[in-house]
C-alpha cells in the first residue's frame, strides 16, 4: 500500500538549455544540457516524492508509444507504483518540449495526447481510501472535471487521508471544479497566477481567504521567486521567503514544491516546517534541468534548507 496517491496529469518533458535562438538552416549549436523526464501535476509530483523517500502510487494516462514506455520505465525506476497508470491503446503520450533561454524564459511546445483521457474509477477510489495522503493534480483534466473526484476525496478524508490539491490549468470550468473539491481538501496549493485568476481577488491574502471560504482547511500559494503566501488552518497568514538562488529551469518547481510539502508532512513535520522544506525542494529542482533538477534525497534537501540563503520578505 502506497502512503501517497497522486492523481492527474502525467507527461513527458524534453528540456534543453540554453536556447537563445534557433540556428539558421542546417547550422549547428551546442547546448549545456538536455533532459528527458516524466513530468506533470501528478507524474512529476509522484517522481519527486519518491525521490524524497515517500511510497507513491500514480494514477493517470500515457500513450501506447515509445514515449509512454519510457515514462513508465522511468517512473518505475524512480520507485513509483504505476499499477494505476493506464496505457491508452492507439494514443500517443502527452509530450512537451521546453527550449529554455539564458534568462530562464521557457516557451512551451506541447503535443496533446493520452493525458487528456485520464479518469478515475473504483480502483482509484479504493487506493485513495488506503492512502495516508492523496494529491489531486487533476483540475483542468477533461475527464476529471465534473467527475467523481469530489467523492473520491471525500472518501479519502473520511478514511483518514490528508488531501492536497493542485491544478493542471485554471480553465473555464476551474472555478466550478474547485467549489466541488475544496470542501474535501486539507491543503490547496495553487500558483499565484492561478490563485488570482480563480479568486478574482486583489491580493494573495484575499485569494487565500476566498479559498478558505470555499472549504479548504489550509491554503499555500506558490509565488516563485517571491516566496509563498500561506493561510494556515489556525487562521494565521504567513509569508515564507524564497531561497536566493540562480534558477536554471523552473518548469517543475510547482510540482516539486507539492511533493516536498507532502514528504515533510509524511515525516511528521508541522505545516510551517513542511512549507520550508517544500521551498528548499523547489529551489534544488530549479537549479538543474528537468523534474528532479539537483534533488538528491530527503536528508540532503533538509540540509540544503538550512544552507541556501533566503531572500528578504517584502511586505
Amino acid at each position: 500500500m502506497a502512503d501517497l496517491l497522486c492523481i492527474g496529469l502525467t507527461t513527458l518533458d524534453i528540456v534543453a538549455r540554453p536556447v537563445d535562438r534557433l540556428p539558421a538552416g542546417d547550422a549547428f549549436a551546442l547546448l549545456e544540457g538536455i533532459e528527458v523526464v516524466p513530468a506533470g501535476t501528478a507524474g512529476g509530483t509522484a517522481l519527486v516524492a519518491a525521490k524524497l523517500g515517500v511510497s507513491v502510487a500514480l494514477s493517470g494516462a500515457i500513450g501506447e508509444d515509445r514515449n509512454g514506455r519510457f515514462v513508465r520505465a522511468e517512473l518505475e525506476a524512480g520507485g513509483v507504483d504505476t499499477t494505476l497508470l493506464r496505457t491508452i491503446a492507439g494514443a500517443t503520450t502527452s509530450t512537451t518540449i521546453l527550449p529554455i533561454d539564458s534568462a530562464g524564459r521557457r516557451p512551451i511546445l506541447h503535443a496533446f495526447g493520452a493525458a487528456l483521457a485520464a479518469g478515475i474509477g473504483p480502483d482509484e477510489i479504493a487506493a485513495a481510501r488506503r492512502a495516508r495522503f492523496v494529491h489531486w493534480g487533476g483540475v483542468g483534466g477533461p475527464k476529471l472535471d465534473g467527475g467523481p473526484g469530489a467523492d473520491l476525496l471525500a472518501q479519502a478524508r473520511a478514511a483518514g487521508a490528508t488531501v492536497s490539491c493542485d491544478l493542471i490549468t485554471p480553465g473555464p470550468g476551474a472555478r466550478d471544479e474547485i467549489r466541488r473539491l475544496l470542501p474535501h481538501v486539507d491543503w490547496f496549493l495553487p500558483s499565484a497566477a492561478e490563485a488570482m485568476a480563480l479568486s478574482g481577488a486583489s491580493s494573495l491574502g484575499e485569494a487565500a481567504i476566498a479559498f478558505r471560504a470555499l472549504g479548504a482547511r489550509g491554503v499555500v500559494i506558490k509565488n516563485g521567486g517571491e516566496g509563498v503566501h500561506a493561510l494556515l488552518p489556525s487562521g494565521e497568514h504567513r509569508v515564507f521567503p524564497a531561497h536566493d538562488i540562480v534558477p536554471v529551469d523552473t518548469t517543475s518547481c510547482g510540482d516539486s514544491f507539492c511533493a516536498g510539502f507532502i514528504a515533510a508532512l509524511a515525516a511528521g513535520r508541522a505545516p510551517q516546517d513542511a512549507i520550508d522544506f517544500a521551498n528548499a525542494t523547489g529551489a534544488l529542482v530549479a537549479q538543474g534541468l528537468g523534474t528532479l533538477g539537483r534533488l538528491k534525497d530527503f536528508a540532503a534537501t533538509d540540509a540544503a534548507r538550512l544552507e541556501m540563503p533566503l531572500k528578504k520578505v517584502v511586505a
